[in-house]
Parts: structure tokens; C-alpha cells; sequence
């Protein structure tokens, strides 16, 4: 094939074709930037590693399947961001210790709730634009991430601690100063 593929041919190659050929692409194109990110929000390389496999052993074993190249407003998806939600869930599972188990009850909730768009969609699609999206942007890296971790994420201050490498109390001093800076910014 001529040419740099498409993501969405990829994935739909992938999907469609168990096509190894793209599959490859696909990693090579998203796994450095994935790592890169993902390294951001946790401080153990080796689990990062191993939710980058997940994440792209996902893809290979169905989820390409299930990616739409629209939203349901018609808007363009991005497929980084789509790798994004699958990656940062393994993530949250992975520093929870709730591996295959965690995996297994969120296949069962997307089964029943398949054509519906989460909650959690609908909110970080509003933060990734309008006044909130820019008080996030003006925070600290380290304010930012503890937010990321407790809020999006949902993890306790305990997880939060484990995942950035930095003590529990360091975490609720961040998160205390972090909303006050939002308050302020919102305001």
C-alpha cells in the first residue's frame, strides 16, 4: 500500500483483518507517546510497560473493533486520545491491584451499556475544552497530576501517593492547593 495509513484504517484493518501489518503501525506511531505519557502518572517504568502491552493487546484482541472515527456530535474522534482512555483505565486497575478482575467488570459494563456514551466521557470531553481546560492548564505540573489522579481518575489519596512516587500527605497538600487555585481561577 502506498502511503501512511489513516488511524482509522488501521484500526479498522486491525479490526477487520486481524491485519499484524497495521497492528505494528499502530504501535509504532502511538506506543512511544503512550509510554511517554503514561510515565507522567506513574513512577514504576515496569508497570508503565506492562499497561502499554495491555493497551495494545486490547486493541489487537477487539477493542479496534469499537472505535468510531465520529462522536456522537459528528466531531472527529482521536485515536490517540481513544489509546488515552484504554491505557489511563489500565493504569488505574493496574495501581489498584485489580488486574484481570477490574478488567472483567468493566467488559461487562461496556457489554450492557454498549451505544451509551459514559459519564466520565461526557466530563472529560468538557474538560478538555472551555474555562476549565485553561485553569488546568495554568496549574503545576505536580498540582495538575495530583488532581488528574484523584479526581479523573478516582484513586484514593493511598493510590495517588503510589502511582507519582511521593508521600500520601504530599498529595492532600497539592489537591487542597490545586482546588483553591481552580476556585480562585474560576471565580
Amino acid at each position: 500500500m502506498s502511503g501512511t495509513r489513516s488511524d482509522g484504517e488501521l484500526l479498522r484493518a486491525i479490526a477487520a483483518d486481524s491485519d499484524r501489518h497495521a497492528f505494528e503501525e499502530l504501535y509504532r506511531r502511538y506506543a512511544p507517546w503512550l509510554t511517554a505519557r503514561l510515565r507522567g502518572r506513574c513512577a514504576d517504568p515496569a508497570v508503565v510497560d506492562d499497561v502499554v502491552q495491555e493497551t495494545f493487546l486490547a486493541v489487537w484482541r477487539g477493542s479496534a473493533a469499537r472505535y468510531r472515527e465520529t462522536t456522537e456530535n459528528g466531531a472527529h474522534a482521536d485515536a490517540a486520545g481513544w489509546l488515552w482512555r484504554i491505557g489511563s483505565r489500565r493504569l488505574v486497575d493496574a495501581v489498584r491491584g485489580d488486574g484481570a478482575r477490574g478488567r472483567l467488570r468493566q467488559a461487562l459494563a461496556r457489554l450492557r451499556h454498549r451505544d451509551e456514551v459514559s459519564a466520565e466521557e461526557r466530563v472529560l470531553a468538557g474538560v478538555e475544552h472551555g474555562d476549565l481546560a485553561g485553569a488546568l492548564v495554568r496549574l503545576s505540573p505536580e498540582l495538575r497530576a495530583v488532581l488528574q489522579a484523584t479526581v479523573i481518575d478516582g484513586l484514593t489519596t493511598r493510590e495517588a501517593a503510589v502511582l507519582l512516587g511521593i508521600p500520601p500527605g504530599t498529595v492532600k497538600t497539592r489537591a487542597l492547593r490545586a482546588r483553591k487555585r481552580l476556585r480562585e481561577e474560576l471565580a
